[in-house]
């Protein structure tokens, strides 16, 4: 899929960063690849892709622009600090689906097969000596960044700007829709009864949308415009109710994806066009929606059009918080903002979010389950059909493989 001006679709998180030559190997083990390819397309029955090969560790490699195949995955070594999970719920980001229509994303290009996903939430199967946090059985939500806990930016406590960043499916570094992973103890965040495993794979968007309203500093006392509807809006805009603001406008170009924005909490909505030429007017009615000032904007398409709505309908003295990227590059009136002091904030993944996800959405606080709008087991034919419904968008928000 390329990226459109239709912001409504894909927002593709900040998941790229530089990262050091971390991966795992194809290994075959005692299946031929006719006994894989055999098991991977399952059944009308939703039969398992492990077939007779129980003892085989399967993942969704991503072969070429859109080829997905289940093949072996051998893990390294349960370190006495890492716990071994049994995958059991993956949900599929945007960033994954540009991987799988064009093979790279920004400057990160995927050079030969890789496990795909980064959503993710499992279950215990084996510890590492020194780990004591966890046991045998726990439910536990993944945090799918490993950085290198010795640069400045992670002494600084900002370790999602590690440069030596290990994140899941960012290439070459390979990801977690598998059978079984294994992962730093540190970064498994074990789940209260009262929150599924679904809803722990959601930690890992809802994430990027906490982290941004504690950048901006949302709260009671702002105000708040949300810059598309896509996965990453809708969370951003949970994230901000949740913070406590007391008025909630979100903006987008798809009237279907507003209607669950307000089913969300939002307490206005505005449908806008994809023309440059449209913005003074928009932002005109997006004010009169409002009906106060725009204390914080959450831009998370991160397209032209979106900064420049942005930039203009954000108060003097406000904040523009960049969570989206869908370009690289863009033409912004940047001296009229820099003229009210409207200070412009980048957002680069999240840290230290997952526990206080998982809290909120423990307390009822934000309920993330009617974002996920379709379902697929780990087969062959349902990586492949689920990936091409997530990337037809449509009515689609959160994919979601149980495993």
């Amino acid at each position: 899929m390329s990226l459109k001006p239709n912001f409504v679709l894909y927002v593709i998180k900040r998941h790229f960063h530089p990262i050091s030559r971390w991966k795992n190997h194809v290994f075959l083990g005692h299946c031929n690849h006719t006994q894989i390819f055999a098991m991977g397309k399952g059944s009308a029955q939703g039969e398992s892709s492990l077939g007779t090969c129980q003892s085989q560790n399967l993942a969704a490699w991503l072969m070429e622009a859109n080829k997905l195949e289940i093949r072996p995955f051998e893990l390294p070594a349960l370190g006495p600090k890492d716990v071994k999970i049994r995958m059991k719920a993956v949900g599929i980001c945007g960033s994954d689906v540009h991987y799988y229509k064009h093979m790279r994303l920004a400057d990160f290009i995927v050079k030969e097969p890789m496990v795909i996903g980064h959503e993710c939430a499992g279950v215990v199967e084996e510890i590492g000596n020194e780990v004591t946090h966890l046991a045998v059985g726990d439910n536990v939500a993944l945090e799918p960044g490993v950085s290198c806990a010795h640069c400045s930016h992670c002494k600084e406590g900002r370790y999602n700007l590690c440069d030596e960043m290990k994140f899941f499916a960012t290439p070459p570094i390979h990801g977690s829709l598998a059978n079984f992973v294994v992962h730093p103890a540190s970064l498994c965040f074990k789940l209260p009864e009262n929150v599924s495993l679904e809803e722990g794979a959601m930690c890992e968007p809802l994430s990027v949308g906490v982290h941004a309203c504690r950048r901006a500093g949302a709260g009671p006392h702002t105000k708040v415009l949300v810059m598309g509807s896509g996965p990453i809006g809708l969370v951003t805009l949970m994230a901000a109710k949740a913070f406590g603001s007391p008025r909630v406008v979100v903006v987008d170009v798809d009237e279907n994806r507003l209607k669950m924005a307000q089913e969300l909490g939002a307490h206005e909505v505005v449908c806008v066009s994809t023309r440059i030429e449209d913005v003074e007017k928009e932002v005109l009615e997006i004010q009169q929606k409002m009906a106060a000032d725009v204390d914080i904007t959450f831009d998370c398409a991160g397209l032209e059009k979106t900064m420049r709505t942005a930039l203009k309908a954000t108060r003097s003295g406000g904040e523009v918080c960049l969570v989206g990227m869908g370009h690289v590059e863009m033409k912004v009136p940047l001296t009229a903002a820099a003229a009210r002091e409207v200070d412009i904030l980048g957002v680069f993944r999240y840290r230290n979010t997952y526990q206080l996800c998982i809290d909120m959405i423990s307390s009822g606080r934000i309920n993330v389950k009617p974002l996920i709008t379709h379902r697929f087991g780990f087969s062959q034919e349902d990586v492949v059909k689920a990936f091409n419904v997530s990337a037809m968008g449509g009515s689609a928000i959160k994919v979601m493989f149980n495993i």
